[in-house]
């Protein structure tokens, strides 16, 4: 049984994770990329979060592409809407997230 480093419980009931989300102050912006494509940017996440699994789950969920690097999430196109939402559904604070 693995033991968590950071908390001391097992991995499955290990609650970091969920801890580091609702402490997270993110931000929503919109950028205007060369030929003008628009790309949603996400930052304000902290190193306890598993960026890579987030940007998985909202290109799924939008049906766009895009990427992550340096704690921060770039969605091909226009999602400021829609993204709040999502968010919230994965765990985030809602209060949190402007």
């Amino acid at each position: 049984m693995e033991i968590c480093p950071k908390c001391g419980l097992p991995k499955q009931a290990c609650v970091c994770e969920q801890i580091a989300k609702s402490a997270q102050k993110i931000k929503v912006t919109l950028e205007k990329k060369r030929y003008g494509k628009v790309m949603t940017v996400i930052t304000g996440f902290g190193k306890d979060v598993d960026i890579k699994k987030i940007t998985k789950t909202l290109k799924n969920k939008f049906a766009c592409g895009g990427s992550y690097k340096n704690n921060v999430i770039e969605l091909q196109g226009n999602h400021r809407k829609k993204i709040k939402e999502a968010l919230v559904e994965m765990g985030f604070n809602e209060e949190l997230i402007d």
